[in-house]
């Protein structure tokens, strides 16, 4: 691993005038985890206007302090050693002062694991980062270790952290997600008490950080980390408003569980964000539909209850309305029934207008997703094999004379007749001739050909235009069979 080039001349310059610099944060996080970083932050004694004077033509300002540094096509946030005073609204510092060290601005970071400077010795050479000889580790809060222990630890007093920023209550979450660690006691704890602070945060950025948990490995577990830490019912309460809340003799776990094992599937078959996001809230409906208990209880209308739930939710953390748009039809429809013996293909022309050609595929996935959360050894059985075969059947655009460049007007005109037979029996044997080669659908080829086919007997054209059909007949047929063996099915 190698520290890209932009960000040894950021180092060089301010060390060039005199200055500390040090690489901090999530950077060095994924260094020492042996991962590439995606972000490169600098922290320097170096005030604002200092750091402006040493890249005059490449910097814009950030707020706090943080000055962005442009270096060809890499941008490097480059801010000066800080300490922070006072959070009123659980999220911004009210004033932030200039530190003199690089220990007084670890000190103010939420993690142990981010708590961790890299510095360089004057003069020598940026090695390999494997060649630790030319690096100065500053790690005064044990970050290292708690790396080496998959631990997420807070910089000192957890609750002191979590009073300054109420985001690193879902932060922390998402950290042990993303990375499988676990969150230390005393974190857990100051976590647990302080939750209803999250509430202070605006939606949007916990829908970022919530979205985060989603897409990774793990989501799952970190949902439930999320309501055990009792932050899940200031965020989605509706979804543990499942949690214990029985099914029936379809289902062997609760509604709650059912969910959490559904999303557990889509994440491990890397399933994108919107069959992730349905397969956790298809059955969200669920708790306010029941009737009844035991074996028998019902939820009926559960997955209309359940797309209106969704549309809640995802209005109230800001998502995009296209986003909503897509989840809500995902969840509204993911109940339909299919047996390849009773269901038409009208039937699911109509469930292909009603979710969108575009939604389908995903509709299927989460359809997977809830198979598998409900404790069924299979995915994709026969008959949902079927059914894609059956879509794309209805799907895909039937071989017809509207494929043509020219038309029955066309025909009409160019021979000067009126509405008749012929008329089908030479747009009949054009198509025949553009199935055979697609490069004679052109107007210049079909008006010659139509020229051609109307000095034809009637017998004659009859005739072609019959062989014509036969042809398409087969080439529908075949292309029938390649879709049949394409899903497995007979």
């Amino acid at each position: 691993m190698t520290i890209p080039k932009e960000v040894k001349k950021v180092i060089i310059e301010l060390q060039k005038k005199g200055f500390e610099a040090y690489l901090v944060g999530g950077c060095v996080r994924d260094l020492l985890r042996g991962m590439e970083p995606e972000d490169w932050d600098v922290a320097t004694n170096a005030e604002p206007d200092e750091i402006k004077k040493t890249f005059l033509k490449s910097f814009m300002d950030n707020k706090f302090g943080t000055v962005t540094v442009r270096i060809e096509k890499m941008e490097i946030e480059v801010t000066p050693y800080r300490t922070e005073e006072k959070y009123t609204d659980k999220r911004h510092p009210d004033e932030v002062k200039w530190a003199k060290t690089i220990e007084e601005d670890l000190a103010r970071r939420d993690f142990t694991i981010n708590a961790i400077a890299l510095g360089f010795k004057k003069g020598t050479e940026f090695l390999k980062f494997k060649e630790l000889g030319s690096f100065k580790v500053i790690d005064p809060f044990g970050g290292q270790e708690d790396l080496k222990n998959k631990i997420i630890r807070a910089v000192g007093k957890p609750e002191e952290r979590f009073s300054e920023d109420a985001l690193r209550l879902m932060r922390a979450v998402r950290f042990a997600t993303v990375f499988g660690f676990e969150i230390e006691e005393e974190t857990s704890r100051a976590i647990k008490k302080n939750a209803p602070w999250i509430q202070a945060i605006s939606k949007e950025r916990i829908r970022d950080e919530f979205s985060k948990i989603i897409m990774t490995e793990k989501a799952a577990d970190g949902i439930e980390v999320l309501r055990k830490l009792e932050l899940l019912k200031y965020i989605i309460p509706e979804l543990e408003q499942g949690y214990k809340i029985s099914q029936n003799k379809h289902h062997i776990y609760d509604c709650y569980e059912h969910s959490l094992l559904s999303l557990k599937y889509a994440a491990q078959q890397k399933f994108n964000k919107y069959v992730r996001l349905a397969a956790l809230f298809h059955d969200i409906g669920k708790p306010r539909s029941k009737r009844g208990e035991g074996p028998d209880a019902t939820f009926y209308n559960h997955e209309v209850i359940g797309a209106k739930i969704t549309a809640q939710i995802l209005n109230r953390l800001r998502f995009p309305k296209k986003d909503i748009e897509k989840l809500v039809k995902l969840v509204r429809y993911h109940l339909f029934y299919y047996n390849v013996d009773e269901v038409t293909e009208a039937s699911v022309r109509r469930l292909v207008r009603n979710v969108g050609q575009e939604n389908i595929d995903e509709l299927l996935e989460v359809r997977m997703a809830d198979r598998i959360g409900s404790g069924v050894p299979k995915a994709e059985p026969y008959k949902l094999r079927h059914l894609k075969y059956i879509i794309e059947k209805v799907s895909r655009d039937p071989i017809s004379v509207k494929m043509l460049k020219k038309n029955g007007q066309d025909v009409m005109k160019i021979l000067n007749i009126k509405p008749g037979p012929k008329i089908g029996w030479v747009l009949d044997v054009l198509l025949g001739y553009v199935l055979t080669d697609p490069k004679k659908n052109t107007k210049e080829f079909l008006e010659k050909e139509i020229k051609k086919l109307g000095k034809l007997s009637e017998d004659k054209l009859s005739f072609l235009a019959n062989e014509a059909k036969k042809e398409r007949e087969k080439i529908e047929t075949k292309k029938d069979e390649m879709t049949k063996k394409k899903y497995w099915v007979t």
